[in-house]
């Protein structure tokens, strides 16, 4: 299967529109065998993946480390590798024996915040060693909440001269919020976005001004977390599922059985329909969908196959229920 490609407007950076998120196998949540998490990311490439995510913050290194061993011997210009800057790993001088971020690893290093320039140059350096590979095609500036002067004086110009020597194809930022992405898409020379969770069929407030901002000024959208935190990876919400990474509130279960009434009415389900929303919008280059197993990327690769009619979102629009 040949990827389809978008282009990151401004670079010559073709993204496939459908992305392996490595946060999983970096034993999110819960340890994944070392074999189950190269053998996810054999299943994707089987099954025509060519994007692939990651960061030093998925286990403390171990997606990066898993990623790139299964990827050794692949043609390096046959696929796209994006990691992230912000998080530094140094040795732990008080380690507990578990990270306390949700991964399932020892805590020997600890991630150091650094958004400077020499932190930029030093994480990308660290990085490729533990990818193996010789370059990165786009470095995202990793949750700059707390951050934005550092990031946009520090991080931002070093990663704007990477591209512009071609070290790398382009960089971006990637957050759980829309506001201050916005202020990256309007205020520096940005290529691409990282949107997690903020344009989903569930809810779509970055719709607002972010995703048109984006058009406007031709910075790509990468789209995370569209399933909301897993309550929208189901046919039916389970009673306990999370929303945010917390346990969803009554009404917000009662929107997303609405939805899934809505979606069996059209034939279709609630995760296909979840999982196609996002390319409606004209900013959207590629959705990352997190990948734990074999069959977690089989399930994906399903969905991303089946056709969802456009009566459903004409429906859905006329009732309000999306953007």
């Amino acid at each position: 299967m040949q990827a389809e490609t978008r282009t990151i407007p401004g670079t010559d950076v073709q993204l496939p529109v459908l992305g392996f998120g490595g946060a999983p196998i970096g034993n999110l949540y819960r340890e994944v065998p070392e074999q189950e998490a190269v053998d996810a990311v054999t299943a994707a490439w089987e099954g025509g993946v060519r994007y692939f995510d990651t960061a030093p913050h998925y286990g403390l290194g171990l997606s990066e480390r898993r990623l790139g061993a299964a990827l050794a011997g692949k043609d390096r210009d046959s696929y796209v590798l994006s990691t992230k800057i912000g998080r530094l790993l140094r040795p732990n001088p008080s380690p507990r024996g578990k990270d306390t971020e949700g991964f399932d690893v020892p805590d020997n290093v600890h991630r150091v915040r650094d958004y400077s320039r020499d932190g930029v140059l030093r994480s990308i350096e660290e990085s490729l060693q533990r990818l193996g590979t010789d370059r990165i095609d786009i470095v995202y500036i990793h949750d700059p909440d707390d951050y934005w002067t550092e990031a946009v004086e520090g991080a931002a110009p070093a990663l704007s001269a990477l591209r512009d020597e071609g070290v790398i194809g382009a960089w971006g930022a990637g957050m759980n919020q829309s506001e201050m992405l916005h202020r990256f898409v309007t205020e520096t020379g940005i290529d691409v976005i990282m949107l997690a969770g903020r344009y989903t069929l569930l809810e779509q407030g970055a719709a607002r001004d972010l995703l048109p901002a984006c058009v406007e000024r031709g910075v790509g959208v990468v789209n995370v977390g569209v399933f909301n935190s897993g309550l929208l990876s189901k046919e039916r919400p389970a009673a306990n599922a999370t929303y945010n990474y917390a346990p969803a509130p009554q009404e917000v279960l009662d929107r997303a059985n609405l939805l899934a009434d809505i979606c069996e009415s059209h034939g279709t389900t609630l995760p296909a329909a979840a999982l196609h929303y996002p390319y409606q919008h004209p900013a959207v280059t590629s959705v990352v969908l997190g990948m734990r197993t074999p069959a977690q990327v089989k399930e994906n690769l399903d969905l991303a196959a089946q056709s969802v009619p456009a009566e459903l979102w004409t429906d859905l629009r006329d009732r309000g229920l999306i953007a």
